[in-house]
């Protein structure tokens, strides 16, 4: 027995595989709807698992009847952790390179927020507190704006789109939950997008769990060159799983919580990084500095002198028990902000904030005080 349980495995395994990337080439022909699919592409092990299936599925078909344009879309809120974001460099230029070569109708595209919707930008340009489980506005500004703005113009240019995810039943209740509500009772592989008119979902690997996902990544190589081996490490470093892409508020839960534990290293939702504590205790101590302004970022949010009185629209706001909830940041705390970023810039030794962010801080300080003061040229301090 203890030489056929070993194959019987294998052989599992294998046919699990097949069949995914054969449900992939046969929604990628089906002749019903020809609308280009868009793959969202996290880095993490479960979208990576769904670019191999795809790579797969696209390699078994006639070169003549690839005929619908594939998009792997990732997305850098620019406050990612720099060990994803070396990452996610990496393979998608990996992936680039391989689908120019293999002559596969793929495009490699990264999503960022404008310039007035950055982390830093709202942080420290307009105040807003940093983000906690009752206020998380980065997830919708840095992750699903972006996104779905290129899903969007897609649809647009074609008349809808195929949203290709790597989500599971298994990964938590409320997915499975969301999951369940959504799949179509014909058995379509294919559901309407709950916020994105125009867009339907194709979830490949949904009934996959955890174990299967790694099997799997274990037992292949990947086909656009290498084996996984650096993701298998940068799960071992980094203690665990990765925030995943989000296309809007219904699955922002999957941001910022125990079951998504690398993505922003300025995350002040949870209550530790654990994913940067990881990798700084796997001897990378040059991620020290961000974890401890991470640390002091989220320890001075409810500091009431450094929070204005009034809301940016001006008003006093007080919630249902009478209590003061009080507005952004002041300017004098959110320039306190930018000293103590700037010098974490420093000691990490590589650029956190951009110019262009910067030029916009302060142009929206001097604004508000000119506001505040009546001065045509007022000055920030």
């Amino acid at each position: 027995m203890a030489t056929v349980e070993p194959i019987l495995l294998e052989e599992a395994v294998d046919s699990l595989w097949r069949g995914i990337v054969q449900e992939v080439r046969e929604e990628y022909l089906s002749e019903t709807q020809r609308y280009p699919w868009i793959v969202g592409f996290s880095g993490g092990k479960d979208s990576t698992l769904v670019a191999h299936a795809v790579f797969e599925a696209l390699l078994s078909i006639p070169p003549s009847a690839r005929t619908r344009p594939v998009h792997i879309v990732s997305n850098d809120t620019l406050v990612e952790s720099p060990f994803v974001v070396s990452h996610l460099d990496s393979v998608t230029e990996q992936l680039s390179l391989a689908a120019e070569n293999l002559d596969l109708p793929i495009t490699v595209a990264r999503t960022r927020p404008d310039v007035d919707k950055t982390f830093w930008s709202l942080l420290i340009g307009k105040g807003y507190p940093s983000p906690n489980s009752n206020m998380r506005w980065c997830t919708d500004r840095l992750k699903i704006m972006p996104t779905s703005g290129y899903i969007k113009r897609h649809i647009s240019d074609y008349g809808a789109a195929i949203v290709v995810l790597g989500v599971r039943r298994t990964e938590s209740i409320k997915r499975q939950q969301t999951i369940d509500r959504y799949r179509n009772l014909r058995e379509s592989r294919l559901n309407e997008h709950n916020d994105l008119a125009g867009a339907f979902v194709f979830r490949p690997i949904v009934d996959l769990d955890t174990d299967d996902v790694w099997e799997l990544l274990g037992s292949m190589d990947a086909p656009w060159g290498g084996t996984h081996a650096a993701l298998f490490k940068l799960y071992r470093d980094a203690e665990g799983g990765e925030c995943p892409v989000v296309l809007s508020k219904e699955e922002a839960p999957g941001c910022g919580t125990s079951n998504s534990r690398f993505g922003c290293w300025t995350c002040t939702v949870v209550e530790k990084d654990r994913s940067l504590q990881g990798y700084i205790d796997s001897g990378n101590h040059e991620y020290k500095p961000l974890v401890d302004f991470r640390d002091w970022l989220k320890s001075i949010r409810n500091d009431p002198q450094r929070r204005q009185a009034m809301r940016r629209n001006g008003r006093l706001t007080f919630d249902a028990t009478g209590r003061h909830i009080p507005g952004p940041f002041t300017i004098q705390a959110r320039k306190e902000i930018l000293e103590q970023l700037l010098v974490t810039q420093d000691l990490f030794g590589s650029q956190i904030i951009s110019k262009a962010e910067l030029d916009f801080i302060y142009d929206t300080w001097a604004k508000e005080l000119q506001q505040d003061t009546g001065v045509a040229d007022g000055k920030l301090w």
